[in-house]
């Protein structure tokens, strides 16, 4: 198989979808690697280790979209919509259900899309998203404490306060693996965490495992409401698989917030669980809404893309073997994981919650093969 590896072009996105190990693994079994040139640049890797590992350096993006399967980190941007076709396999975090515009390009293009974030284990683990999770987590505590600095607009709180201060008050939506990783992060700092989530056992789970000034709370709109009010920082880690992420978060209840108090929404790539909030980039990520600072950035882990490119790739790679030495057809019939990471496939929308956001056709997987 001919796989591509096109230089990522969204707003400062420096990681790269495949590491030197990984195009190793690939050229030893056989397949061929096409790397855009300076794809790695942004994660330390040089054109020079990928060749000597087997890799065909290519000079344009056009030449790594040559290939019977591209892997990216990022979803296609408009610029790339026109090298989307019936006889390629997309391997990436696609996040359709929050981009109508995408699903349809995609849909109508004919390509095999599969999605690293809907890959599902039977035990619904989400083993491609995980890791990109865990960056965004413990990210969103590091960007939230830079933020409510005085000179970045905050409350001017140091998040863990000092011997005689109140330390400062993080509320965290969802305790799944954003939430769980950013609390974690908030407790070494010294803060006060509180936990917001519907499973009742989960929060059980957190409150045995996670050490320090915690408190977890069971959702409900009247809980969150009350909550909110009283952060200094608010994080956004709600996931509801492939599908758009719930509004849990009122307008209403940011006006009510402190000035100068912190909202990151880590759910942004799936549109967002704060009403306030909407997409932003690396070069412009926050804006102001009542006061209430809020950073919205899309691909969060592009920030530290050394770390984050070896994370995905550690978790990516044995999917991509499969459809490499497999084929795309054999993969998805004999892994059901697999095939539940496609989300397009030849014109059709065969993911449910896809097809549902938009109000789309949706056909099952199953009915095509």
């Amino acid at each position: 198989m001919i796989i591509g590896v096109p230089t990522e072009i969204k707003d400062n996105e420096y990681r790269v979808a495949m590491t030197l190990g990984g195009v190793k693994q690939l050229t030893d079994a056989g397949h061929e690697v096409r790397i855009q040139s300076g794809a790695g640049l942004g994660s330390g890797f040089l054109d020079e280790e990928y060749a000597r590992l087997g890799g065909t350096i290519v000079p344009t993006a056009a030449d790594a979209w040559a290939a019977d399967m591209v892997v990216k980190v990022k979803e296609p941007q408009e610029s790339e919509y026109p090298f989307l076709r019936p006889d390629l396999v997309l391997f990436t975090y696609l996040h359709l259900a929050a981009e109508e515009q995408l699903t349809k390009v995609m849909r109508d293009s004919g390509v095999i899309g599969i999605a690293y974030e809907t890959v599902e284990l039977a035990n619904g683990h989400l083993p491609l998203l995980t890791p990109m999770s865990e960056v965004a987590g413990r990210m969103s505590i590091q960007v939230g404490a830079s933020q409510l600095e005085r000179k970045n607009g905050g409350r001017g709180k140091l998040l863990g306060g000092v011997p005689g201060v109140r330390a400062s008050d993080v509320i965290i939506l969802g305790g799944g693996v954003v939430g769980t990783q950013a609390a974690m992060m908030a407790l070494g700092l010294g803060a006060n965490v509180v936990i917001i989530d519907l499973n009742l056992d989960r929060l059980r789970y957190l409150s045995e495992v996670l050490r320090g000034n915690l408190t977890t709370i069971a959702s409900n709109p009247y809980a969150v409401s009350e909550a909110v009010k009283r952060a200094d920082l608010l994080i956004g880690a709600v996931l509801i698989k492939g599908a758009k992420a719930p509004r849990l978060v009122t307008a209403e209840m940011v006006s009510a917030m402190k000035p100068g108090s912190v909202i990151v929404d880590v759910a942004i790539d799936q549109g967002g669980c704060i009403e306030t909030a909407r997409p932003t980039t690396h070069s412009n990520p926050t804006y102001v809404v009542d006061g209430v600072v809020h950073y919205c950035v899309t691909n969060m882990p592009g920030a530290v893309p050394r770390t984050s490119t070896y994370a995905l790739n550690n978790a990516t790679l044995p999917y991509m073997v499969k459809l490499a030495n497999m084929g795309v057809e054999q993969a998805i019939a004999k892994d059901m994981a697999l095939a539940l990471g496609v989300n397009t496939y030849k014109g059709r929308i065969v993911y449910q919650a896809v097809a549902e956001a938009f109000g789309l056709e949706y056909t099952p997987l199953q009915s095509l093969m």
